[in-house]
């Protein structure tokens, strides 16, 4: 039983107590005498932050009274018999220790929803129910107990000559300003106004990624998955949105069959309702894509952040800033936590639609998103350079590299068919002119001032 494999270890495993004890629970335990031997690691560790011997648990057992004699005697039994395990399955004891946790909360958060709907809890409603499911799908064990200065020097080396593991982009200005593409761990958002390009700069990177051999999974909260992929398939199939739809089946499935040969990467497509889902969904997707179709993305893409909902910041009295900024937080954690970088979008605020140099003062509703952001750049689209057929890009915050550099730049758009790609830059001198990333105005010089004070 792999009840008595996690007591076991508890009792032999350090590393592995400090990393599972936190989220086992007595209750996990149905035998009678494994949750008293559980609770007594439990406050043994909690007193003196050790783990007790096998002949000190022994002793604590036989003293804590509370069991039948014929309890107290299979309890000993089952202590004695506790052995270490062997170093080859510790990996999978953790792995499957996180997986007992998980359908334990899962399974008691349920039952309690069904005794609270039938009226049992007296001291709970129904609207306690959806935090007792999303507390249980978000448990997981943190692998990462943090960095040792003096001992972990020497990784510390490697790190700092280590080619860091990026996903780069196929455009050569945003390879430029992010030294290669987008780290692990990151939150980058594209801020721009209504039909400017946020969607199709996604899903125009979403197409790279499965061309180069990454895995991207494409969250919607605007769109259908099938406009989705029809943007996708625009993108890959070389055809414009429209002769996409005149396409004769037979053309099609030719299309797709060079497409699925040459690309070595797997998308995932999925749709949930406009602010109809927050991190607790997310985390629980990323979970099931794992366990049902063995997919593990390579990077997030999110469309888009301000109408994802906040699962810590709930109610009608919460002020947009506090929920945008949440929402931000909440994303970034989980960057952290899948060990991947997310892409979102935000919209401009009302002043920014009609601006031909967006800044960070123009994002709408929260100033605390671009505080929390790794990456965060705005796509411009006046007239002139839609006649161009370009996008200006211009940063806003870059922990990748230094924003003064390539502040500006444009990028060629096809929208026909969902396309970014290379132009000369050079010969837009008057259009990508060096200016700083704030506006040079008051206002922007007060916002710069506020920003630091963040950064």
């Amino acid at each position: 039983m792999i009840e008595k494999q996690i007591l076991s270890n508890l009792i032999y495993d350090i590393e592995f107590t400090k990393k599972a004890l936190p989220f086992i629970k007595e209750e996990y335990f149905s035998d009678i005498t494994e949750r008293k031997i559980f609770s007594l690691i439990g406050e043994f560790y909690e007193q003196y932050t050790k783990l007790p011997t096998k002949e000190a648990l022994l002793v604590e057992f036989n003293n804590a009274g509370g069991l039948s004699d014929d309890q107290s005697q299979q309890g000993l039994d089952y202590i004695s018999g506790m052995a270490e395990q062997p170093e080859d399955i510790k990996e999978w004891l953790t792995d499957k220790t996180e997986k007992f946790c998980q359908d334990k909360a899962i399974y008691n958060a349920i039952m309690d929803g069904i005794q609270i709907i039938d009226g049992q809890d007296k001291n709970k409603d129904t609207g306690q129910i959806p935090k007792l499911l999303t507390d249980a799908l978000s448990v997981s064990f943190d692998s990462h107990i943090g960095h040792d200065y003096i001992y972990d020097s020497e990784a510390r080396f490697d790190f700092y000559n280590k080619k860091e593991d990026r996903i780069p982009f196929d455009i050569d200005y945003l390879n430029k300003v992010t030294k290669g593409g987008l780290s692990k761990k990151t939150l980058n958002i594209c801020l721009a106004g209504t039909g400017v390009g946020k969607s199709l700069f996604m899903c125009h990177c979403a197409a790279a990624n499965i061309m180069q051999g990454y895995n991207p999974l494409y969250i919607t909260m605007e769109m259908a998955e099938e406009k989705i992929a029809e943007r996708i398939d625009a993108n890959l199939l070389n055809v414009t949105i429209d002769e996409l739809k005149m396409l004769p089946k037979e053309a099609f499935e030719k299309k797709m069959e060079r497409v699925a040969n040459k690309a070595s990467g797997r998308m995932i497509i999925k749709e949930y309702p406009t602010a109809g889902a927050h991190v607790g969904h997310f985390r629980h997707l990323l979970q099931e894509l794992k366990m049902k179709k063995g997919f593990t993305p390579d990077i997030i893409y999110i469309d888009y952040l301000n109408i994802c909902m906040s699962s810590r910041v709930k109610g009608a009295n919460a002020n947009s800033y506090t929920i945008v900024k949440s929402i931000a937080e909440e994303l970034r954690g989980l960057a952290v936590e899948f060990n991947v970088p997310i892409v979102s979008a935000t919209q401009v605020t009302r002043a920014g639609f009609s601006s031909s140099d967006i800044g960070l003062e123009d994002t709408s509703e929260s100033f605390g998103l671009p505080a929390t952001a790794d990456f965060m750049f705005a796509m411009v689209s006046t007239e002139e350079l839609e006649d161009l057929a370009q996008l200006l890009f211009k940063q806003l915050k870059n922990r990748y590299s230094d924003p003064n550099f390539n502040k500006r730049f444009v990028v060629g758009v096809d929208r026909s068919k969902m396309r970014l790609y290379d132009v000369e830059q050079n010969a837009q001198d008057d259009i990508i002119e060096d200016t700083p990333v704030f506006d040079n105005t008051d206002s922007g010089a007060k916002l710069s001032s506020k920003f630091n004070e963040f950064v």
